[in-house]
């Protein structure tokens, strides 16, 4: 399934990009979409029912993208994973359109675990860092764990960066014992 997954973000990402839309506002509203069917059980069967017929889906996409104010690339989009029965796969299709733009775009999502609250100095010192470390432009979401002691925790992909205290004292251990 994943290579059905990466089919799919892939056409989305090249019409993002080849069309020159905002991928922001395209990411927000896939996990907005992605939201509303997490919650919303009877739309999901709806749109999932292979006994609905297509023109019946269609009008409720509609409905929801005048509610919602979507693109039309995003309501075709959900319309064509109706239409050819992937909507169950839609998370992972969301998350790999996410990865897909940010490749393209040169982004790189970092997320940052440190033992205090960063200041805005201290965030945009690590962020260039980042930047010099992976060689993309950095979006970093941050959070708060106390067990590191001091310091932190930088995860860029599947990339782990750990400067904390704690790391440190694993890796002292660890030579002492070796």
């Amino acid at each position: 399934m994943a290579s059905v997954v990466g089919a799919y973000a892939r056409a989305l990402a090249d019409a993002v990009v080849g069309r020159k839309l905002d991928p922001a506002r395209m990411l927000q509203e896939l996990h907005a979409l992605e939201s509303l069917l997490a919650e919303s059980d009877p739309l999901r069967r709806v749109l999932e029912n292979p006994s609905i017929p297509g023109d019946r889906k269609r009008a409720v996409l509609d409905a929801m993208n005048q509610r919602m104010g979507m693109t039309r690339q995003a309501r075709n989009f959900i319309a064509v994973l109706t239409d050819h029965r992937r909507l169950p796969l839609f998370p992972d299709i969301v998350k790999q359109v996410q990865q897909e733009l940010n490749d393209r775009l040169g982004f790189a999502d970092a997320e940052v675990s440190s033992a205090r609250p960063l200041s805005d100095p201290e965030k945009r010192l690590l962020e260039a860092e980042i930047t010099k470390l992976t060689g993309k432009r950095v979006r970093a979401c941050y959070e708060q764990d106390g067990s590191l002691l001091g310091g932190a925790v930088v995860k860029v992909g599947s990339t782990i960066y750990d400067g904390s205290v704690k790391g440190q004292l694993e890796r002292i251990r660890e030579q002492l014992v070796g």
